[in-house]
């Protein structure tokens, strides 16, 4: 099997080396930065790569900072559409340490618009990670206590396999070359890297949105494999009102003049404005009515009265043109029209013949769901459906409903409810997998 080529490299702080800060990096990645003078992790993280990058969304696809596994091309990935994806890509990070007897890795699964930064900061933003109030030292899923691992699903653009990666049969970015991705496809991938890394279960998988359908296909596809799973805010299938809400992003995106059939690649121009678009559009659905009023309202932006224009007069203008015009920097265009749309496949019972419940049957997977009152894109009926069939299928499950104006983000953001609830279902299936209690020494 490949191993990544890397190279370990120690963060310098006055003059010494913080071990937690030991990373690795592409030993490609390590070579352009010693040509800029700069010998560090810390200063090659607040750097970022889009500083040598012009491609801003695109740099990290083949170059990411963080570790990578590279299966040859004679372990192709077998994908739902009938092809291969062959050499296989998958970019990951890691929090924390396995223990002897490998019973303690937390598989973390992102959403649409993650990727595999979720406890660390963002090598082309800088911000915290996406998920900080959740993984860490401490954090419901404690870094201390847990082996955690995240990846980039396939089809993304942060280090895996994805259409801005380079096609090795024409040493161009694959665009819309790349066969189209599963839930399923990205949930294959991520079960070969948790076999190169030697761990036959992992004691939890856990999620929301997006990542909470991988949760579900993982304890689905792979049953033996999953002692305990958390989808947070999620769906066994895709709804016909988020499939229409992709599409508009989808058409931004392929309306925009330098899409160029998903070939842009080739000029210097990129589909930005499209893409923002999308961004806009789809941010929209992740907040509720309740939060849009409270933090925004009606209120104008810099203005006291109204100039009778088609600038951004609103706050909440000038807020969704910020978050589109700040996501371009992050993510490419192709991606997203990838990732849409294996969301948008997404629909579990209907591989087991139209019941979900068969989907789980027997399983003897301990599962936690959480919904949110005010989250409209994963309501919680779908959450309801998902505990109904787990019930059927003989399953151990528990649900909370948890009441707050956040809207679907509220997975991402500091929820005590949710936190207390993820902290005491992990204690609980710790203390039946036999781990160790928080703070006890192995």
């Amino acid at each position: 099997m490949a191993q990544p080529s890397t190279i370990r490299v120690g963060a310098m702080r006055d003059s010494s080396v913080n071990v937690v800060d030991l990373t690795y990096i592409p030993a490609r990645t390590y070579i352009a930065y010693a040509l800029f003078g700069i010998s560090n992790v810390w200063s090659i993280q607040h750097m970022g790569a889009a500083a040598i990058d012009p491609r801003g969304g695109m740099a990290e696809a083949d170059n990411p900072h963080s570790l990578v596994v590279r299966f040859p091309q004679t372990e192709p990935l077998i994908t739902d559409a009938g092809l291969e994806i062959a050499p296989l890509t998958v970019a990951y990070q890691t929090y924390g340490a396995l223990n002897s007897a490998k019973s303690n890795a937390v598989l973390i699964c992102h959403a649409l618009t993650g990727d595999q930064h979720v406890a660390n900061a963002h090598p082309l933003t800088g911000k915290p990670g996406w998920w900080e109030t959740m993984v860490g030292p401490g954090r419901p899923i404690d870094t201390n206590r847990y082996f955690v691992i995240c990846s980039n699903v396939i089809g993304g653009c942060m280090g895996s396999t994805g259409p801005a990666s380079l096609n090795p049969a024409t040493g161009k970015p694959y665009g819309l070359e790349l066969p189209v991705i599963t839930i399923r496809d990205m949930v294959c991938a991520q079960a070969r890297l948790v076999d190169h890394l030697g761990i036959d279960q992992l004691f939890c998988v856990a999620g929301g949105s997006m990542g909470g359908m991988q949760v579900l296909q993982w304890a689905a596809s792979y049953p033996q494999r999953v002692f305990c799973a958390m989808p947070i805010a999620a769906a066994a299938r895709h709804s016909s009102q988020n499939i229409a809400f992709h599409e508009v992003g989808r058409q931004a995106i392929m309306a925009d003049p330098f899409w160029r059939g998903g070939r842009y690649f080739e000029t210097a121009e990129r589909p930005s404005k499209g893409l923002a678009v999308a961004r806009m559009a789809a941010h929209i659905t992740y907040l509720s009515d309740e939060a849009l009023h409270r933090k925004f309202g009606r209120r104008l932006q810099d203005r006291a009265a109204p100039a009778f224009s088609f600038d951004a007069e609103f706050q909440i203008e000038s807020y969704l043109r910020h978050q589109g015009s700040s996501f371009v920097e992050r993510f490419d265009a192709n991606s997203y029209l990838y990732v849409t749309r294996a969301m948008d496949y997404f629909d579990l019972a209907d591989d087991y013949g139209g019941s979900l419940a068969l989907a789980f049957k027997g399983s003897k997977t301990r599962f936690c769901l959480v919904s949110f009152t005010s989250d409209w894109l994963f309501p919680t009926a779908n959450s309801r459906a998902i505990v109904h069939a787990l019930n059927a299928g003989g399953a151990s499950v528990s649900f909370v409903e948890i009441e707050t104006d956040k809207g679907h983000d509220a997975f991402l953001l500091d929820v005590p409810e949710l936190l207390s609830t993820s902290k005491g279902f992990l204690d609980s299936a710790a203390r039946a997998r036999g781990l160790p209690a928080a703070g006890a020494q192995p």
